[in-house]
């Protein structure tokens, strides 16, 4: 059975048992202590806790899923085994306040033995030893004796406090040719058992002092990995050797013109599995960049570019792979496809960013290596790869490991904190050396943001605290310009980002574009020299600049639907606007309610399908205020402001970058909404296709 053959048969047999077959829900997590969605119950988090309605009692679902980041981190073990995967498939069922053990147990064996057709002869059970229902429920169906384990095993919580519950697994004997004991036993991970599926039965509330209170409705929730699932049904005991693996490897090989052999397996296992994480990663929303989610994506991007250079291959990879992922799984997640010009377009910005950073970080490497006497690379030369060149420490670890050369850890993260304390230190000081500079206090940053070809000259140049009329290749600069494209951050408006060109190549790569009073500066590391005088052409990054404006506006309609649905009165306190996210600030007395949020979510909704016109508009201040323009509370405006109206619906002063129709906004979702201090709530916010 191939990859589609095993989704299908699945949610057509849950369908067959009365549940709502659901999509997969984004990568990008409504929950703040997520990275990624790193489990199929990461969407269901607040039904199965009981802190929102269960929208049916049966479910089921095929839910991506990506470990890599934080403490889900799958990353290092990807491509040195058959079995680790960034990014993955599972396959769910859930039962909210519906069946229970016996249930879940019935379906279970009944899909593995009749749908699926394994050999029940090489499938055994696993209990928690508490759980005597469950383990007489085994005996029952299928006459067998489960193995009782312990907490560590067959226990699953939510956290120290909370929704909690026993579990039983099923393990499959992949042969006895693996090596590798039953479950339970000392030499377990051998491979021969393979853990195939997992039920949780959550039935307890545990409070702090441990006890265990039955839940008033018990859920079920069950898990199996598809990879592992396909390399059982198809006979192989190398998840990368099942046929969507094989097909993607084959198309590896088309791109590099290199043969699969022993000796490059794991370059090749990398490049398929990073793929498949930085291609839907991409298509949900996330977008490449230092922080967050957008570094880990960025990171296993570089992380497969450099596997492709291992294979001897030069220029764009992932982007050109991009399509094969496509015809593998555009059928099952159609947006794939949807996104394909916007990923590709990401894809292909990264790998020329790469191409100049490795380029230049392996001048400092090679240059260092001969003054090894340990065969240790120290420590603040790692960290001023990762810091000047973006190189990320377990890729300076991988370029190094043919070597037989190990890199100081402990003093790689020692110069990261001393980095961060400087920082923080240096904050004030580089806003007081740009005051200084009032001659530039007039320069033309009223392009209108737009993303169009410009010439412009370099003024200054600050580098580690002083002006300079010239840096090279790899320094860390703030440059200003006599006229910009890019957006400073200000009015809660993250800045862009983008490069700085000179004659069609790439001499800066700017991370933040910045503001102190009328200066736009430009933060980033140079690629090549620049000099005060130089010609240079500023490029910003579109597709951040686009899902950056989305969100903009989606916050002018956010507050026009809080002042409809809750009252007049309320009053913006603050936001921050960023291209995964929307942070809105405002005066109101007390939580909403959940059909209050849904109703502000709806309304902005109809607003963004209406596909309204947005206005933007340069007027006296007098002539805005006649227009009826609301001012964001505490800002200071000058004599012509620029006003966004949406429809006849929002009509605010905003100096920020936006669509130009609602319905470029695609969708709007309220993820959350709290207290931030007396009087003063905070809603969170996706848009675009991260609302999707």
């Amino acid at each position: 059975m191939t990859y589609d053959d095993i989704r299908k048969s699945f949610l057509n047999y849950f369908e067959s048992k009365g549940h709502k077959i659901v999509p997969s829900a984004s990568l990008i997590p409504n929950d703040p202590t997520l990275l990624f969605t790193v489990a199929g119950m990461v969407p269901w988090k607040g039904i199965l806790q009981g802190t929102e309605p269960a929208f049916a009692p049966r479910v089921a679902d095929v839910q991506k899923c990506i470990r890599a980041g934080g403490k889900h981190n799958d990353l290092e073990d990807v491509g040195f085994d058959g079995r680790h995967h960034t990014f993955f498939e599972m396959l769910g069922n859930w039962s909210f306040g519906d069946y229970f053990k016996e249930g879940a147990i019935e379906m279970s064996w009944e899909l593995l033995t009749r749908v699926f057709g394994l050999d029940p002869n090489r499938i055994v059970v696993t209990t928690h030893y508490s759980d005597e229902e469950a383990t007489a429920i085994w005996k029952k169906i299928t006459g067998k004796d489960a193995i009782r384990l312990g907490d560590k095993d067959n226990w699953w919580s939510a956290g120290e406090t909370g929704p909690c519950g026993p579990c039983t697994e099923m393990h499959y004997d992949m042969g006895d040719d693996l090596p590798g004991g039953m479950p339970g036993s000392a030499d377990e991970d051998g491979g021969r058992w393979v853990e195939i599926w997992n039920d949780v039965f959550m039935q307890y509330d545990r409070d702090a002092n441990g006890n265990l209170t039955p839940l008033p409705k018990q859920n079920v929730d069950t898990g199996a990995g598809l990879e592992r699932f396909a390399s059982i049904m198809q006979g192989v005991t190398d998840n990368y050797d099942t046929d969507l693996f094989v097909n993607l490897k084959r198309a590896v090989s088309d791109v590099t013109g290199v043969t699969e052999t022993p000796e490059n397996i794991a370059s090749f296992k990398v490049i398929t599995d990073h793929l498949r994480s930085v291609g839907f990663a991409i298509a949900d929303g996330v977008i490449p960049s230092n922080t967050d989610r957008g570094y880990v994506i960025r990171r296993i991007l570089r992380r497969a570019m450099r596997h492709g250079q291992i294979l001897g291959h030069k220029g764009a990879l992932l982007s050109k792979l991009y399509p094969a992922l496509i015809t593998e799984m555009g059928a099952a997640y159609p947006e794939l496809a949807r996104e394909e010009k916007r990923v590709v377009e990401i894809l292909q910005n990264e790998e020329n960013s790469f191409a100049d950073m490795l380029q230049n970080g392996m001048k400092l490497l090679e240059s260092e290596l001969p003054k090894l006497n340990n065969g240790i690379l120290p420590g603040d030369v790692a960290f001023k790869l990762f810091d000047t060149y973006g190189f990320p420490l377990d890729l300076t670890q991988m370029i190094l490991r043919d070597k037989n050369i190990d890199v100081d850890v402990a003093g790689f993260e020692k110069a990261m904190t001393e980095q961060k304390e400087r920082s923080r230190a240096n904050t004030k000081g580089t806003r007081i050396f740009w005051e200084s500079q009032t001659d530039l206090a007039d320069t033309d940053d009223t392009a209108k943001y737009a993303p169009m070809d410009m010439e412009s000259h370099v003024l200054s140049i600050l580098r580690n605290g002083e002006f300079v009329q010239t840096a090279g290749a790899g320094d860390e600069v703030e440059v200003a310009l006599d006229k910009t494209v890019f957006y400073g951050t200000q009015g809660g408006q993250v800045g862009d980002s983008g490069e700085l060109k000179r004659d069609n190549e790439t001499v800066m790569n700017i991370t933040e574009a910045a503001r102190v009073d009328n200066i736009v500066i430009h933060k980033g590391v140079l690629t090549s020299d620049l000099s005060v005088g130089d010609t240079v052409a500023p490029v910003i990054n579109a597709s951040i600049r686009q899902q950056t404006a989305r969100a903009h506006t989606a916050t002018h309609l956010l507050q026009a639907a809080l002042r409809s649905v809750l009252n007049e009165d309320v009053e913006q306190r603050g936001s921050k606007v960023s291209p995964d996210s929307v942070r809105f600030d405002f005066r109101f007395g007390r939580a909403m309610t959940a059909e209050e949020k849904q109703a502000v979510e709806d309304l902005i909704n109809k607003w963004i399908a209406a596909d309204m016109p947005v206005e933007h508009d340069e007027m006296s201040m007098e002539a805005a205020v006649k227009k009826g323009a609301m001012a964001l509370f505490g800002e200071k405006y000058g004599d012509t402001v620029k006003v966004i109206t949406a429809g006849d619906v929002s009509c605010e002063l905003c100096g920020g970058t936006h669509v130009y129709h609602t319905g470029e906004i695609i969708k709007a979702r309220i993820n959350k909404e709290k207290s931030i201090s007396s009087g003063i709530r905070r809603i969170t916010m996706s848009v675009g296709t991260l609302a999707e």
